[in-house]
């Protein structure tokens, strides 16, 4: 717990010294002022239309059904848990999945503490409220599916116990690293520092998924669902109830043609 408080405390001194800036956003209103309940259903059906197309809930799907091939998923399963290539043993990798889940916790607060929400105390913590119970909306849905996906489909857990699919670890690490990556958007940093925290909090979402494989707490296949179900239901519940219209964001993009695969960063500036 010492490595992991030193781990929080660096994060969020480096946070403050690097995302400190304007009180406003570009259009002159705050994080959290323009939340609703009531968006109407064409902000709705796009934001569902982007979170659902976005190579972070498409990929990992895509994902969890390749790992069915020739029953890669059990295999993976066994390799991981037997050798423990990261983690170094089953307990310690059960302890990092906390770790790790707490520490995307630790950086949404964080940044949505940080977002720019007007000058005035009492706008500030009006639009902070408001923010933050989208927020949580956002993680009460993903982590609602969970709890009706998991005892629905029950299924065994390479340990022996029940509701391996999906796993929360790993849909709660993607939600709150979602939201965390959504509030970066709206703080206008450089493109390299924007670049370093989506790539940062990606890593810190795959770690806290693969750490649950490697304590055999999971097959990959729950935790890639369970990463595509949290980055959906919160960059949904964000685009459609939080009222922004971002105007930068930056987003792993893939495309397939008759000549190959291709890899990129897409992006709005």
């Amino acid at each position: 717990m010492k490595l992991l408080n030193a781990v929080l405390l660096s994060l969020m001194i480096f946070s403050f010294s690097i995302l400190y800036g304007c009180c406003t956003l570009p259009n002159g209103k705050g994080w959290g002022e323009d939340a609703t309940y009531s968006p109407g259903w064409e902000r709705v059906g796009r934001a569902a239309y982007n979170s659902l197309v976005s190579p972070l809930t498409w990929v990992p799907v895509a994902g969890a059904a390749i790992v069915q091939i020739d029953n890669w998923d059990h295999k993976i399963s066994n390799w991981a848990s037997d050798k423990t290539p990261i983690f170094g043993s089953q307990a310690n990798a059960n302890n990092w999945s906390d770790y790790l889940l707490y520490t995307s916790v630790a950086l949404y607060g964080t940044t949505a503490l940080l977002t720019p929400s007007g000058e005035q105390a009492g706008e500030w913590v009006t639009d902070k409220m408001k923010g933050i119970i989208v927020g949580g909306a956002a993680i009460g849905l993903s982590e609602g599916v969970v709890g009706i996906f998991g005892p629905s489909i029950d299924r065994g857990r390479p340990n022996g116990f029940n509701n391996s699919f999906p796993s929360g670890h790993a849909t709660a690490s993607s939600s709150f690293s979602t939201l965390a990556a959504k509030n970066i958007d709206t703080m206008e940093l450089p493109l390299t520092a924007e670049i370093a925290s989506d790539i940062g909090l990606g890593l810190i979402a795959t770690g806290t998924g693969w750490a649950r494989v490697e304590a055999k707490q999971h097959y990959p296949s729950d935790v890639l669902a369970g990463m595509a179900i949290g980055h959906f239901f919160s960059a949904f519940v964000n685009d459609a109830f939080l009222g922004l219209d971002n105007s930068r964001g930056i987003a792993p993009n893939a495309e397939i043609s008759k000549k190959g695969f291709v890899l990129s960063l897409k992006g709005n500036f």
